[in-house]
């Protein structure tokens, strides 16, 4: 019995030694992804986005004078309001990420009746700035949201045209088991 025994303990040990080196041996290959083994092995925090991001260039299209519609327009519906002080809308936005600093910022805009009397808050980032400040890599090319003059001339109607391109191009029907027109009409 002792012989089998110790045939046993021999395989095990020999088992438990190759399960061994191979783990040691995958770890480097584990670690590619990640700055470390404990980066690797972190507890997972979860991305916590609370409010509404507002951008320098929301807060530079609030004018005084504006309805409270139009800033809604603007900004988005306000994340606090208050029955106790129905004259203001708070905006307050926070962004926790594993890995990146933490981010808060306030506006609040004053109302006087139904007509934007007047706004305060923290220094707002441009779009660009925000998406650079959140993201992991530092790399991230934010594209421009406004066309160039040559692209706009593109979609000017010819002098002379009382309607739009779209309005006279004729209307489009399917037909049950037919095919759809073309997107473009012919030239």
């Amino acid at each position: 019995m002792s012989d089998i025994s110790q045939t046993h303990v021999r395989a095990i040990r020999l088992v438990m030694l190759t399960v061994l080196a191979a783990g040691l041996g995958a770890c480097s290959s584990f670690d590619r992804g990640t700055k470390s083994m404990a980066n690797a092995l972190a507890i997972y925090k979860p991305e916590v986005v609370q409010g509404n991001f507002v951008s320098k260039e929301q807060v530079a299209a609030l004018q005084p004078g504006m309805t409270r519609l139009q800033v809604r327009d603007i900004l988005g519906t306000p994340l606090l309001t208050s029955v106790f002080h129905g004259d203001r809308w708070d905006y307050v936005f926070t962004i926790k990420r594993q890995g990146v600093e933490e981010q808060s910022y306030r506006l609040a805009a004053f109302f006087n009746g139904d007509v934007l009397d007047r706004f305060e808050g923290d220094e707002m980032p441009s779009e660009a700035e925000f998406v650079q400040r959140i993201s992991r890599e530092r790399k991230i090319k934010v594209p421009a949201l406004e066309a160039t003059e040559e692209q706009l001339a593109k979609f000017q109607p010819a002098a002379g045209d009382a309607q739009p391109a779209a309005a006279s191009a004729p209307a489009a029907t399917v037909q049950p088991g037919g095919s759809y027109p073309p997107l473009e009409p012919d030239r």
